[in-house]
């Protein structure tokens, strides 16, 4: 089955009120210098506007303890932070003494961004002997931030039951606040004392570069950074923090290769792009941290993205939100956090989160276009086609905002435009490569569904040319083929290798079954087609392709269960009748016309 569309379906909110008054004073906002980039001019994000939404109780419902506890609960398994935060604030205060109620509100604030607040119930986690290790970390950053190093270095104490995360945080977050102090060679054994799993390293070796560097001792810094560099090729910040040291003691040339060695990993990052540019102008390049609180944001930003999935997201969040707090020019940190609620499926959430990455950012643009395919997750088409267009018309040359926007408008079956868009993109190209595959591939896709074919399987055969045996260009390409009843056997072969390629995608599946079909091959059809159906058991065109083939080899009454089965799964509006009339009347006894083809599904 062809898979067209690429349509994804699917605060910072302020309580109802407050156990006790906020803390009078918030911690001081500390910036680290950033490499200047020209301004984003964009439009005005729909959530700087919008009025918030309240979270917990309705005011015209009354609070009671249970229906606080319970609604807290169902916010925190659907991850509604801001829901979650509320509800279990309202419930701890109807027992303020109890210790889990204590504890959770204290890590939804967290979670939820509330750092404020959360700085209050930490001092109840101590008061009541608790132990919690995030506690422990706000009081001391509280302290920290008034420059009582030493007290904020007291201030973590150990949390045996908090597991290797807890201990590699408070470590290394306590070396940074004896480094504070002044105590560095005291900071920097306390790193080289920790023992732990394998992953503690690169951790080690890269703050304790950076306290080096801070304290004004390059040689050791870049001793240490290579450590954290050889035991992570591919971690970004080292990468990149490891070249700014080499260039800062003199090393351009080894400083550029290692950014060069990076850029086959990940070519053309703009973090990357920005310090080369630095690193080959002669500059000073200046520390990537400059004060104690700005490494602990850096530690936390580093461990808050590496969990932020299966199961760790609320602690994830936590720790991002605090790096943001204690650096509100953590652009990492923003972007990390915008990544984590797009997968919890809270896309304004997400926009909320990469607002916060700075002008001066080079990753701004990155974040001003997942900003906008986080409208259009929100169904906010509008917002999402100004603000990319507004990124392409600054620069026309910015190819992933051009291909972003043409999937866009592809997303809501707007092919002329999409069209348009991808064109535009192609023209900008004096020489393709296989970099530009994915430009052709979507600009087919688009011509076939305009029923341009001729340009369309141009596009499509261009696009396998940059990249031989892509799997979907082969699928799509061999459907379409079969679809038309045209160059059946070389469009079988494509299917066929696109299978081979990726044999758990249902799509690719059902079009190997469906290609079957049209080829009278029913039997074969069956088979492929019930194997797609376990791999995408909700599609409806996958469901009704597989009661077409049963209806074939004489399994009627099968057939008409998976033309009801498709009917239920709300299939395009365009199908619906012929599935009905199916259900009704079954197949006539000519060869069997296609469905359209399915509009789910990620379209690549």
């Amino acid at each position: 089955m062809k898979n067209v569309i690429a349509a994804p379906r699917k605060l910072r909110l302020i309580s109802r009120f407050r156990l006790r008054g906020l803390l009078t004073t918030a911690l001081v906002a500390l910036a680290i210098p950033a490499l200047v980039a020209p301004a984003l001019v964009v439009p005005v994000h729909a959530s700087q506007t919008a009025e918030p939404v309240r979270p917990g109780t309705p005011d015209d419902l009354n609070i009671t303890q249970s229906g606080s506890y319970l609604s807290g609960r169902l916010a925190t398994r659907v991850k509604d932070f801001a829901s979650a935060a509320a509800f279990y604030e309202e419930t701890l205060a109807t027992d303020p003494q109890n210790p889990f109620l204590l504890e959770r509100t204290f890590m939804l604030k967290m979670a939820n961004g509330e750092i404020d607040f959360a700085g209050e119930l930490a001092r109840d986690l101590d008061a009541m002997k608790l132990g919690n290790f995030l506690g422990y970390l706000v009081t001391s950053v509280n302290l920290a931030q008034d420059k009582k190093f030493r007290s904020a270095a007291s201030a973590l104490k150990n949390d045996p039951g908090g597991g290797p995360l807890a201990e590699l945080t408070l470590t290394l977050a306590k070396a940074w606040m004896e480094a504070g102090a002044g105590e560095v060679d005291k900071a920097l054994s306390r790193i080289d004392g920790l023992k732990g799993p394998e992953w503690f390293d690169v951790f080690k070796a890269n703050h304790a570069a950076l306290i080096a560097q801070n304290a004004g001792r390059p040689k050791l810094a870049l001793e240490r950074i290579e450590a954290a560099y050889n035991a992570d090729r591919g971690a970004l910040r080292v990468a990149d923090s490891y070249a700014r040291l080499l260039a800062s003691n003199g090393k351009k040339k080894e400083a550029l290769a290692v950014l060069a060695e990076y850029d086959e990993i990940v070519p053309g990052h703009p973090l990357l792009k920005a310090s080369r540019e630095a690193i080959e102008s002669g500059k000073k390049i200046p520390p990537l941290v400059k004060s104690p609180l700005l490494g602990v944001a850096e530690l936390l930003n580093g461990l808050g993205s590496a969990i932020g999935r299966d199961g760790a997201e609320e602690l994830a969040a936590a720790y991002l939100n605090l790096s943001l707090y204690l650096n509100p020019d953590a652009d990492f940190a923003a972007i990390a956090l915008g990544g984590l609620h797009e997968r919890m499926n809270n896309p304004q959430r997400a926009i909320e989160a990469l607002e916060q990455v700075p002008q001066s950012s080079p990753l701004k643009r990155d974040a001003e276009i997942q900003i906008a395919l986080n409208f259009n997750a929100l169904e906010k088409v509008d917002e999402a086609r100004a603000h990319l267009e507004a990124l392409i018309k600054q620069d026309p040359s910015d190819l992933e905002a051009i291909t972003s926007l043409g999937n866009v408008l592809r997303a809501h079956k707007m092919f002329a435009e999409a069209e348009k868009i991808y064109s535009g993109g192609i023209d900008t190209v004096k020489d393709t490569d296989g970099r530009h595959w994915a430009l052709f591939y979507y600009r087919g896709i688009c011509r076939e569904r305009l029923k341009q074919w001729d340009g369309a399987e141009a596009d499509l055969r261009k696009a396998l040319e940059l990249y031989p045996d892509q799997p979907m260009v082969l699928n799509y390409l061999g459907y379409s083929l079969v679809d038309q009843n045209l160059k059946l056997d070389e469009a079988l072969g494509m299917i066929k290798k696109a299978v081979a390629l990726r044999p758990s995608d249902g799509y690719i599946v059902d079009s190997l079954g469906w290609a079957y079909y049209r080829l009278g091959r029913y039997e074969d059809a069956v088979k492929e087609l019930e194997r797609a159906v376990e791999l995408r058991p909700g599609d409806p065109t996958i469901n009704d392709h597989l009661g077409d083939a049963y209806w074939k080899v004489g399994r009627r009454l099968e057939a008409r269960f998976q033309w009801n089965h498709a009917r239920d799964l709300s299939p395009e509006p365009e199908d619906l009748p012929k599935i009905l009339d199916k259900i009704a009347n079954g197949l006539m006894d000519e060869p069997a016309t296609p469905t359209a083809a399915n509009t789910s599904g990620n379209g690549g």
